[in-house]
């Protein structure tokens, strides 16, 4: 704990922690102070003794983005960019992904296929791989590279109409790209997106929040003409509730509270009122919004649980951090599960939810080949 400390002087807060070696981004975690840092390297370091632990200074409020690839030793076919709702620090298992990307510029994208080249042939990969990406204005990062196949890769070959798994196969027999006639990228004329399902409501108890310890137990896909449009198909495949006009609770960390401000106006436009905790309320008051304020749950009853309990609240926005932060507002969340009340512990995924809203009734219903011609190789048809 005491070279965590040191290390944290020079990466700087909010840090990640994650142990060396770890499946499903078990037992990684976010911290914000030493306090918390101290805790969860000792409390990892007694259930894991030898283990290492890596310590990474984190990306707060970037954008994840990944991307499949296969290379043939020389040529490099990209399968596919993928943006995901959620944002960086919420693992890729658990983050909603849209393709195309609903958000990044051609000039972000074509970089990335870039990169994704120069790695496939930097690193002699012969096969499918996969990169993740964290993007913050014009900066790049990359997260990590594995010369496999990802899970994104079934859902790629949905969106596309590729199937890549085959392709990458005799890629590693011997058979080129070029041999194959697959040369170019498929870049749909319609979205997909890729919705993550989690069986909180199945163990109580358990903080339906999510973060980098992946916890999805599977996913859904759900097609659409509109980004808003295939968010829409997601949810109801997911079971999530659309919400309907009414009460939205917001409360939020600091760091939020300005990207808060285009929710809030979407809200209001839709016809929504908003309530808020003391802070997030001042701050919407202070830009010109009218917001109830609410009690939390430790400032005495009536509070935003009983809310909650008595179906004055239709739809939720909790974003937060650090460890006793996380813990005052677990009931919220969890409230919320058990009583069906559409909610976000993110701000992009509140975002994504009002753009599903205008397309919760659109049930147009198109099969695979139709959108995608009969051999799967050609262009991607239309919606």
């Amino acid at each position: 704990a005491d070279e965590a400390m040191t290390i944290a002087d020079v990466l700087g807060f909010p840090i990640l922690i994650r142990p060396s070696y770890v499946l499903g981004g078990q037992g990684m975690k976010i911290v914000i102070n030493k306090q918390d840092l101290e805790e969860h390297v000792v409390s990892l370091l007694r259930k894991m003794p030898g283990n290492r632990l890596l310590l990474d200074h984190y990306l707060d409020g970037a954008i994840e983005a990944e991307a499949d690839a296969i290379c043939d030793g020389k040529e490099v076919l990209i399968g596919s960019i993928m943006e995901h709702i959620e944002q960086a620090g919420v693992h890729s298992g658990d983050s909603a992904c849209s393709i195309p990307p609903h958000s990044l510029s051609k000039e972000i994208q074509d970089e990335m296929r870039r990169q994704m080249a120069m790695m496939g042939r930097e690193l002699g990969v012969i096969g499918l791989m996969n990169a993740q990406f964290a993007l913050r204005g014009d900066d790049i990062y990359i997260l990590e590279v594995n010369p496999r196949a990802s899970r994104t890769v079934p859902f790629v070959c949905k969106a596309t109409g590729r199937p890549l798994a085959s392709i990458a196969a005799l890629c590693m027999v011997g058979k080129t790209l070029k041999e194959q006639g697959v040369t170019e990228e498929i870049i749909p004329k319609f979205y997909s997106v890729k919705e993550a399902i989690f069986p909180f409501i199945k163990f109580p108890g358990v903080d339906p929040i999510l973060g980098p310890e992946m916890r999805s137990t599977g996913e859904v896909m759900g097609v659409g003409r509109s980004f808003g449009g295939a968010c829409a198909r997601a949810m109801k495949a997911a079971q999530y509730g659309i919400p309907k006009p009414g009460r939205a609770f917001l409360s939020v960390r600091d760091a939020d509270k300005e990207p808060l401000l285009p929710i809030a106006e979407e809200l209001v436009e839709r016809g929504y009122e908003l309530v808020a905790t003391a802070g997030t309320c001042r701050y919407l008051r202070a830009n010109g919004y009218t917001c109830e304020r609410v009690n939390k749950v430790d400032e005495g009853r009536p509070h935003i649980v009983d809310e909650i309990k008595n179906g004055a609240i239709v739809f939720i926005v909790n974003t937060t951090e650090g460890r006793q932060a996380i813990a005052d507002s677990y009931s919220i969340r969890r409230e919320a599960l058990q009583y069906k009340v559409s909610y976000t512990t993110t701000i992009s995924r509140g975002w994504a939810t009002l753009q599903a809203i205008d397309h919760e009734f659109n049930l147009e219903v198109r099969s695979l080949s139709q959108l995608h011609g009969t051999n799967g190789r050609g262009t991607a048809g239309k919606v």
